[in-house]
């Protein structure tokens, strides 16, 4: 991994943890953990998720250290097209986010448990009905399937979804998803394949995906994503890694400095959050959020409000940041 050079001026002590319940379950977790730095560009997070080791948790500190010390590339656009996120909620509720979020298109959560396939039919196709004949449905089961239930799960989803966008990864590996683009018609996106793949700039998804889901947040930042992108050689969709506005910023300027963007990204995630840390959310507008050029820098009130409450857990991110840290020094 590249040396960073200010990396070991990380301090720590003096980074802000937060705690923010979610609205619904989402991702298996009801309340979403990280930490708030503040560098000469400004402000950045670090929130891996609690089960990532620290080798994977450094290249969250990466971007979050490109951030605050270097700023990003130049846009080439001003504004994000940009899709609602739908959790594993009731149809009812389903119809209300999509209802609400003026969003054309819908990330809809699926395999959420075991025998979720009912739910997830009644889910999506309350999601059609609150977007009409000319909104577009995509869904993720975070490779929980294997090929053959894949296969047969999403014929039966996208009869329901009257035509899906395309189903983000259904298997786990490269080779599965290729199975599967084989047997459906339904384009296919690789997000975990691409991001978790030992080296994201060599994995070979060109024949196994359509579409290429990129987190720059995970993939060490807004540069490095930008070369994973080319790479990949497929049309890309930027998508959040749950983060507060701070460093849904980061995933932003990705979005804004593509080449080329042919699909909304599921960039309106902070709905799903209690609460930010920022005074106005990045909460998109008629569909579409505007590209920052710094990121929003956190409200000191809101700051209070969110601090996390466990102080052995404030402890435990700390040292968390020290290892890593020491891992990019």
């Amino acid at each position: 991994m590249a040396r960073l050079t200010r990396v070991s001026d990380l301090d720590p002590a003096s980074a802000l943890v937060y705690a923010i319940p979610l609205r619904t379950r989402f991702r298996g977790i009801t309340l979403r953990e990280g930490m708030l730095l503040e560098g000469p560009r400004g402000w950045g997070e670090f929130c891996p998720f609690i089960e990532y080791d620290d080798h994977e948790a450094a290249h969250w500190l990466a971007t979050t250290v490109e951030q605050i010390e270097t700023g990003w590339p130049e846009p080439v656009r001003d504004r994000i097209p940009v899709n609602c996120t739908v959790p594993a909620v009731g149809p009812e509720r389903a119809y209300a986010i999509v209802a609400e979020s003026g969003c054309r298109t819908a990330k809809v959560k699926v395999a959420d448990h075991p025998g979720s396939l009912a739910e997830d039919i009644e889910r999506v196709a309350a999601v059609r009905d609150a977007l009409g004949p000319g909104g577009a449905v995509r869904v993720d089961a975070n490779a929980v399937w294997d090929v053959d239930t894949a296969v047969t799960n999403l014929r039966r989803i996208d009869r329901a979804a009257q035509g899906l966008e395309y189903a983000e990864q259904p298997c786990r590996t490269v080779e599965e998803l290729a199975a599967v683009r084989r047997r459906v018609d339904i384009p296919i996106a690789a997000d975990e394949s691409i991001r978790r793949a030992e080296d994201p700039l060599r994995v070979a998804v060109a024949g196994a995906a359509d579409i290429a889901v990129l987190k720059c947040t995970p993939l060490g930042g807004v540069r490095r994503a930008l070369r994973v992108a080319a790479a990949a050689g497929l049309p890309c969709v930027i998508s959040s890694a749950l983060e507060t506005s701070v460093g849904l910023s980061a995933q932003l300027a990705l979005a804004g400095a593509l080449p080329e963007l042919d699909h909304a990204c599921g960039l309106g995630t902070v709905a799903l959050f209690d609460g930010d840390v920022v005074a106005q959310p990045l909460r998109p507008v008629g569909g579409y959020l505007k590209v920052p050029r710094t990121p929003p820098a956190p409200d000191p009130e809101l700051l209070q409000r969110f601090r996390h409450p466990d102080p052995d857990r404030v402890v435990w991110w700390r040292k968390r940041l020290d290892r890593v840290r020491r891992l990019l020094a």
